[in-house]
């Protein structure tokens, strides 16, 4: 049965993104300073479909391991606007939920991609995403607002967090806004690597 999760980068004072976001500044410009552990490693270029990375060790075992458990995305308009113009061809490999007011037809990618653009809230979303995952978990991709939104509505079962260690001092927060009484949550697995530190919760809904 699908679980539904999200995996994400925050420094360490919890921002997941930086000022100032747009389709030519991703992510407020901080990608390189949240997810370098990610950059460092080969499996993350193998995603990509390139040659990369300096290391293969336990990061890239997380990475391959999140990458296979997952069957399907959702992400938030923001999000596919700022990667659409620079992301390859098939990058996710699997149907991907694009929360809009925008009416379009699905993108089809060459491979096995397509974005489809949903305009009836998050728990449609959730429903296709589910049938497109075939049992594999659903994975909550971003941004922030979404993640939160997901959240809220008391639709998650666990999450990946990796706690970069740097201050960005402002930004966008990656748990602003959150209902504090929706969950009780348990740490599942601490891991430190020399550029990160992933931990993992179990969300219990109350």
């Amino acid at each position: 049965m699908s679980r539904i999760i999200f995996d994400s980068g925050i420094s360490l004072d919890g921002f997941f993104a930086g000022d100032n976001r747009s389709p030519q500044n991703p992510m407020g410009g901080v990608s390189g300073q949240i997810h370098s552990w990610m950059f460092n490693q080969k499996a993350f270029w193998e995603y990509l479909g390139f040659e990369g990375g300096e290391e293969d060790g336990l990061d890239g075992e997380f990475i391959r391991g999140t990458i296979e458990r997952t069957g399907a995305f959702i992400m938030g308009k923001r999000m596919f606007e700022e990667g659409e113009a620079s992301w390859p061809n098939d990058l996710y490999k699997a149907d991907v939920y694009v929360l809009t007011h925008e009416k379009r037809e699905p993108w089809i990618q060459e491979g096995t991609t397509t974005f489809y653009f949903i305009n009836d809230g998050i728990e449609s979303a959730l429903d296709k995403a589910r049938q497109s995952a075939k049992g594999k978990d659903v994975r909550i991709q971003g941004g922030a607002n979404t993640i939160q939104q997901f959240l809220n509505a008391g639709l998650v079962d666990e999450f990946f967090i990796h706690i970069a260690p740097v201050f960005l001092g402002s930004g966008i927060r990656l748990f602003e806004g959150i209902n504090k009484d929706k969950y009780d949550i348990q740490i599942e697995e601490v891991v430190p690597s020399d550029l990160t530190t992933h931990l993992r919760y179990k969300l219990i809904r109350k």
